[in-house]
């Protein structure tokens, strides 16, 4: 799937098609400018008593107009486009496999995790009720135990999308302690955001009445960022062209939202992105390079279906990549304790036996497998995930 031959040839079609528009609109402009000065003089021969020949008048509009648009230069450009727009469509057949089955494979997957995945997705988005479906229909019914703190983290978010802070304060105050554990700042990141809003809404006095209350626990660990909201309290309704604008940015509050649900997840045994979105995201990455070698596989009538693994490695981004184990790319084999995993010097990794084999019980040195780089055995270090 080449993104950027689809783009290639998408390019002259969007030239093509605003040069049109260009021309259209330069046109339908100057035939409104025309209309308006012949009404103009139409109504000004009305007001005379001498009353001139209207048709005269009339005629020149029309002569005038047919001299701004032809209908044969304006046919012209949109055969143009519609030319272009005729082959885009092959390019896009040429490059998009409408039939990805033939990528698939089949593997004994546990439906009992699927469906509890499934079921968390459904209620991270709020869909409760076809989250309860499901459940009820697939008979996973302990799932639906996930079901009463993600109303609550939704209810939270919800709220804070409206700017009312009020359920995020409390849900922080209740679990002040787990997240100083985690080492969150998030209740006071909360109040932080709260002291603005009071101050720009309800004025200097219950600002500084509420830091006295909720910001000064944590002064003895946050003194800069209180002075700097302390100093707000001089441009008290006019923060807006004070040096502390920025905290009234609106991605202030999508920020502490995402924030905040990260640390409600963390809390909750669950990771920030949901598992469901995480696996789609990556399959539909990786797809175009499993659809390549299915074909280069069907033109050799090989069979991948019975492989351990695939021939060609699938290149994801780093949001995809999750390293609960390593596999050393070289030997293929499953890092341990006695062969761990070792960071070479230009940033690569391979297990232990790999690089003593490759630098022949680093008695030399030998270049990385995946970059020029020479490597010496005695400079690598040991990593622990």
């Amino acid at each position: 799937m080449e993104l950027k031959a689809v783009k290639d040839a998408f390019d002259p079609v969007t030239k093509r098609q605003k040069l049109c528009s260009s021309k259209f609109h330069e046109a339908i402009e100057q035939i409104g400018q025309e209309i308006e000065q012949a009404l103009i003089k139409l109504q000004s021969a009305d007001a005379s008593s001498s009353y001139p020949d209207h048709k005269a008048i009339v005629s020149d509009l029309q002569t005038k107009l047919k001299e701004i648009s032809h209908v044969s230069q304006l046919e012209s450009s949109q055969k143009e486009v519609n030319g272009a727009l005729s082959r885009y469509p092959k390019q896009l057949e040429k490059n998009f496999n409408p039939d990805i089955s033939k990528a698939y494979r089949n593997v004994d997957f546990d439906s009992h995790t699927i469906n509890q995945i499934i079921v968390s997705h459904l209620y991270r988005e709020g869909l409760f009720e076809v989250g309860d479906c499901f459940a009820d229909e697939a008979g996973e019914q302990e799932a639906t135990a996930l079901k009463s703190p993600f109303i609550e983290m939704y209810h939270i978010q919800q709220a804070m999308k409206s700017h009312n802070l009020e359920p995020a304060l409390k849900w922080a105050s209740a679990n002040c302690e787990k997240l100083r554990q985690n080492g969150s700042d998030l209740e006071l990141k909360l109040h932080r955001l709260q002291f603005v809003e009071i101050l720009q809404n309800q004025g200097r006095d219950d600002a500084l009445k509420y830091a006295r209350t909720f910001l000064s626990p944590f002064a003895s660990s946050h003194m800069a960022e209180i002075q700097k909201l302390m100093a707000c309290l001089l441009w008290a309704g006019k923060l807006d062209i004070s040096p502390y604008s920025d905290l009234l940015a609106p991605i202030n509050w999508e920020k502490l939202c995402e924030d905040f649900t990260r640390q409600f997840c963390n809390l909750l045994g669950q990771s920030f992105d949901s598992p469901l979105s995480v696996t789609v995201s990556a399959g539909v990455q990786g797809l175009p390079t499993l659809l390549k070698l299915m074909n280069v596989m069907m033109n050799k009538k090989q069979e991948w279906q019975s492989m351990k693994q695939l021939p060609v490695p699938i290149e994801l981004d780093k949001e995809f990549q999750f390293h609960t184990i390593f596999v050393c790319p070289v030997s293929r084999d499953q890092a341990t304790e006695e062969n761990p995993p070792m960071l070479m010097s230009c940033g690569h990794v391979l297990c232990k036996q790999s690089i003593t084999k490759l630098s022949k019980n680093s008695t030399k040195t030998f270049k990385c497998p995946y970059c020029p780089s020479e490597i010496d055995a005695s400079h690598c270090k040991q990593l622990f995930f």
